[in-house]
């Protein structure tokens, strides 16, 4: 199963399997799944390695909206093992829907999940100022309920109700990117880093716990596409193509720019927080830390953006 292939990490965003408030069944997510792994399949066809990482809001919404109805039956979930549920449901859908695949194009490749731990710094200063939203929204006497009973830090968000906010630390280290490297060296499609990985911190005497947080997927799929070296780094999104003036009647898109040109439109204001700017941010980081070329494009077009076809394209400077 060894190959000589090029390694191309491919970030997946959690919310493209959701496709609308009418499709949200896990029925639904796998649908979603197939039509991406075709796409994938194709990437492995044209001799690249692939690692599969993808977000997770979405599906982590979900567990804790049910954690919430069942309160009053059974314990609740805590955060970091929702990221790890999610991580085995999403691969199962993944691995499955990238093997069929497979054995329709009589491609002898094996997919795995490796579900996996992100280390994070406990002193972070996202913990001291939490922002990122999760769960469901509550009315305000139940919010200082969970504020006083489960130490939630909640925020009023925009006039909809009160939710909980959690840190949302920088990723320093992949605990089982040793693992994902043997792996894929060894021709494994490998699905990791799922929903941005277990955000785990060292207690004083080194030994690992998991932390109620939210690390960024693309900036630890950044940090992976670092680490084991990858020729390509893949931000899939809803759009072919980032682009300056987004929605606007001067809208350009982009086609080839290097890290500094990135860097510049960064610094003006043209991607939005949450959406395209933590992707270009985390491009950024990768093309930085020795990368060669990453790319931001959509689904369809992946197999075409690998060809120099589709997608904006991000090179040193």
């Amino acid at each position: 199963m060894t190959t000589n292939g090029k390694v191309a990490v491919v970030a997946v965003g959690g919310n493209s399997l959701i496709l609308d408030k009418d499709h949200q069944t896990v029925a639904d997510q796998y649908d979603a799944a197939c039509k991406t792994m075709v796409h994938v399949a194709d990437m492995v066809e044209q001799g690249y390695n692939v690692v599969l990482t993808h977000g997770n809001g979405p599906q982590v919404g979900f567990i804790l909206l049910r954690s919430e109805i069942a309160r009053s039956q059974i314990h609740d979930v805590p955060l970091d093992s929702c990221g790890a549920d999610t991580q085995g449901a999403i691969g199962y859908n993944f691995q499955m829907a990238l093997g069929n695949e497979f054995k329709k194009r009589n491609i002898n490749k094996p997919v795995v999940t490796v579900v996996t731990q992100v280390l994070v710094d406990k002193n972070d200063k996202s913990f001291k100022n939490p922002s990122k939203p999760i769960g469901s929204f509550y009315s305000e006497e139940e919010a200082k309920e969970r504020i006083a009973k489960d130490k939630w830090e909640m925020v009023e968000d925009a006039g909809r109700g009160w939710r909980r906010v959690v840190a949302s630390p920088l990723p320093l280290e992949i605990i089982e990117e040793n693992a994902i490297k043997a792996l894929t060296e060894k021709g494994f499609c490998v699905v990791a880093v799922g929903g941005g990985g277990i955000p785990v911190v060292k207690d004083e005497n080194g030994m690992l716990k998991g932390a109620a947080a939210v690390i960024d997927k693309d900036f630890a799929s950044s940090l992976l596409a670092s680490n084991i070296n990858a020729d390509v780094f893949i931000v899939s999104t809803a759009v072919e193509k980032a682009c300056l003036n987004f929605g606007k009647p001067d809208q350009k898109s982009l086609d080839k720019v290097t890290v500094g040109e990135l860097e510049k439109y960064c610094e003006e204001g043209h991607f939005k927080p949450g959406s395209m700017l933590p992707k270009c941010q985390a491009i950024i980081k990768f093309i930085k830390n020795g990368g060669k070329h990453a790319i931001i494009t959509n689904p369809e077009n992946l197999a075409k953006a690998v060809k120099g076809e589709a997608g904006t394209h991000i090179y040193p400077n």
